[in-house]
């Protein structure tokens, strides 16, 4: 089945088998091998791209149904040699340890920021729950999308105390 999408601002021809998923396509057909393949079944979110503007599972994505929108990878954030500011504030953060789940979380970051560039820390954990880390990076990644935001926090308040591991301190009596 011959299909054209558009990955990245660029167009591609593929021919995909009829079951293929976006992922399959993205890393088989077209070399993108940034958005990872995790459990294969969305719940991860390693294999995040953002479709139209929406951080979709493009594991679950079947190509056919990616070739009507505009999809972004992760290498698609960066324009040229300058990194999206999620990408500088996740790097100025520190918000990655094995960096599995890193370009999920980044792509769930930027789709957040274009739609709502200053939100509170509610959105932020919204936007980044549907991305799990092993190695626990969450607090950092919380920053990292503050400090792409340009916010220190709630609004109206001050953010948490966060230590350098990551993680609020310790409740003590």
């Amino acid at each position: 089945m011959r299909l054209v999408l558009t990955v990245n601002g660029a167009t591609h021809d593929v021919d995909p088998p009829p079951s293929a998923s976006l992922l399959s396509v993205l890393r088989d057909d077209l070399g993108l091998t940034g958005t990872r393949f995790g459990c294969g079944s969305g719940q991860c979110g390693s294999c995040y791209v953002i479709a139209d503007g929406r951080a979709v599972a493009s594991c679950l994505m079947p190509a056919r149904q990616a070739a009507e929108r505009e999809i972004t990878t992760i290498e698609g954030l960066a324009q040229g040699d300058d990194l999206h500011p999620v990408q500088e504030a996740f790097i100025a953060e520190d918000a990655m340890q094995c960096g599995y789940c890193t370009s999920g979380m980044i792509i769930s970051a930027a789709a957040l920021l274009a739609q709502d560039a200053a939100p509170d820390d509610a959105a932020i954990r919204d936007a980044l729950a549907g991305n799990l880390c092993r190695c626990g990076v969450y607090g950092r990644a919380l920053r990292a999308v503050r400090r792409a935001a340009g916010t220190r926090g709630v609004a109206g308040g001050s953010p948490p105390a966060i230590n350098k591991a990551g993680s609020p301190p310790a409740m003590t009596r």
